[in-house]
């Protein structure tokens, strides 16, 4: 053993605190030896029945504490506010950073040597290892795993992806109530979270190529046995690594930040991957800006045939080999510098396991899926900060495209007026929407791929440009300009821009540019009043005045940097 461990500090006393922090914990029959001095492993659980994709997390906690035990630590499992996308209004983005408060109080005010991160629907994975960064103790990663495939009529259908498909149907026609209602059913059949390249499953993998998970946790589906040996086997890791002092910040490295945005790149990975590593980021103080997304990850290759992108899903990326697959193509790419939380680096983890079983899902760096399909940053008039763009995603030929502006003002009145037979757009026509941003929703929802008006559908145009300062759920697909920053609801030019403006994007230009001289902007910047503030009490309110841009993470101002685990006071 290394130094003394932390919660010495509360169970090795011999004073009255000592017996209160030992007497209150036996009452849950925890026998005196417990406090001997071994390794206390905190087991955060974003568990809720509101969170479906997290719902099975007490099982997954029951095996890490199997694994803990086993190594001779002692574990204790602890809850924190779960971020269900599919149900939390108005989105789950808002409360992220409030999730990550959570996580960071719980882990530095507890007796905790080290702790497992029960991580699944979107935010839950980068709100804790987000709250985790900031105390910088040893830390790992349980994804808690995709649904199985879904089947319809002989197809395969992946969770969210298939959404927008079924809306479109229901649109134009070719499906009924009845078939929806019956394909819902077929779509969400097992436990875990989305099952296509979501925003979920893109964060499983992201943590695993930072480092923070074992190798091949990310695709395991949540309903194979091997899910719970994997979260068995990070009870057992994470005592050892107390026991080493491999704390977090010796993994998130700047190498491997930059590990991640490359293995981003080649899975086809959703655009919020870039908001929340930025985030992380902002935590572990690794200096990252959103040109670096471009610079290393947008002329990677796309490797994985995976829906929005292609047409498989997470259960066959499992069986195809999974992560390591990826990580292998990827080896004279990558940083060979970097710790995992194995102690290794990421060639060491997979020199054995590294196979691929069907090249039609993983293709080889060599014949690729597709080309140049990382995450593209435009910049211009219009978003001077940047935006970002989904090449895999986007339709090729629109990646030039120069369009009449169709101007939303909000939400709301996008959904009043996007379907009105008298609404003038086409297909030429370029789709904006304002006031979606941190500050402007608040708390940036996924509304960024704004459904086509039944009029354009109807005459089978199933994609435009749309442009928002708002997010797109990483299951959807389309051409579509998001995180536009600065946002519309502080200024940004985004605000200025009315309907019959000539707006042109040119992805292979890096280019975002609304052609209107600086002396009208000028003008409609004198005239433009900012909204008023969504809320004016509670933590909304403290969102809205301290959270940063898209360009910076969205993270809260005060929160960047972290505290570290030391309290210097007692409760008694």
């Amino acid at each position: 053993m290394g130094k003394e461990l932390r919660s010495r500090g509360w169970f090795g006393r011999k004073d009255k605190d000592g017996i209160i922090y030992r007497s209150w914990m036996k009452n849950q029959g925890m026998p005196t030896d417990m406090f001997d001095g071994r390794p206390v492993i905190g087991i955060c659980n974003t568990f809720s029945e509101l969170t479906p994709c997290n719902a099975h997390f007490r099982a997954h906690a029951e095996a890490v504490k199997k694994g803990v035990l086993e190594a001779g630590g002692f574990p204790v499992e602890f809850p924190i506010m779960s971020l269900g996308e599919t149900l939390l209004k108005p989105t789950a983005m808002l409360f992220r950073n409030l999730a990550s408060m959570d996580a960071e109080e719980s882990i530095r005010g507890n007796p905790i040597d080290g702790v497992v991160l029960l991580t699944g629907c979107d935010k839950t994975t980068p709100s804790t290892v987000m709250g985790a960064a900031s105390v910088g103790l040893p830390t790992i990663v349980v994804p808690g795993g995709p649904m199985l495939n879904g089947h319809y009529k002989g197809q395969l259908i992946g969770s969210g992806t298939h959404v927008w498909k079924f809306d479109e149907d229901m649109k134009t026609g070719k499906m009924t109530q009845e078939e929806c209602e019956y394909a819902e059913s077929c779509m969400s059949r097992s436990i875990g979270h989305c099952m296509t390249m979501g925003t979920a499953s893109t964060m499983a993998c992201m943590v695993e190529s930072l480092g923070l998970t074992l190798s091949g946790a990310a695709a395991i589906p949540a309903a194979d046995s091997r899910k719970k040996v994997m979260a068995q086997l990070s009870g057992r890791r994470i005592v050892q690594m107390v026991r080493d002092d491999l704390t977090i910040d010796k993994i998130l490295t700047r190498e491997a930040f930059e590990n991640a945005i490359i293995t981003n790149s080649a899975i086809g990975g959703s655009s919020n991957f870039v908001i929340h590593l930025m985030a992380i980021a902002g935590r572990i103080g690794v200096e990252l800006t959103l040109e670096d997304f471009d610079r290393l990850g947008s002329k990677i290759p796309l490797l994985l045939n995976l829906m929005p992108a292609g047409k498989y899903l997470m259960e066959d990326f499992y069986y195809a080999g999974g992560l390591p697959v990826i990580l292998h193509e990827l080896k004279e790419h990558l940083h060979k510098n970097v710790v995992t939380v194995t102690g290794k680096n990421h060639h060491e983890n997979i020199v054995n396991d590294h196979s691929c079983y069907n090249q039609e899902v993983i293709a080889a760096y060599t014949k690729p899926f597709k080309e140049d399909a990382g995450i593209v940053v435009v910049k211009g008039n219009l978003a001077a900060n940047g935006a970002v763009i989904k090449p895999s995603a986007a339709t090729p030929s629109l990646m030039k495209h120069t369009g009449r502006a169709v101007v939303f003002e909000s939400i709301e009145d996008y959904h009043a007026r996007v379907d009105d037979p008298l609404l003038d757009i086409d297909e030429t026509c370029v789709m904006v929407l304002k006031y979606a941003g941190p500050v402007g929703y608040p708390g940036m929802p996924e509304v960024g791929n704004m459904a086509l008006p039944k009029k354009i559908l109807e005459k089978g145009i199933t994609d435009m440009v749309r442009i928002s300062d708002g997010r797109m759920s990483g299951t959807a697909y389309g051409t579509a300009v998001l995180h536009v920053s600065p946002e519309s609801a502080i200024g940004g030019t985004l605000a200025l821009v009315q309907n019959g403006d000539l707006i042109e994007l040119d992805v292979e230009q890096r280019k975002l540019h609304l052609h209107v001289t600086d002396d009208e902007l000028h003008k409609r910047r004198q005239a433009w009043q900012p909204p008023k503030p969504a809320a004016e009490r509670g933590y909304v309110s403290l969102y809205i005045r301290h959270v940063m841009g898209a360009d910076k993470g969205a993270d809260l101002d005060f929160l960047q940097g972290s505290s570290g685990s030391e309290v210097t006071r007692d409760s008694h």
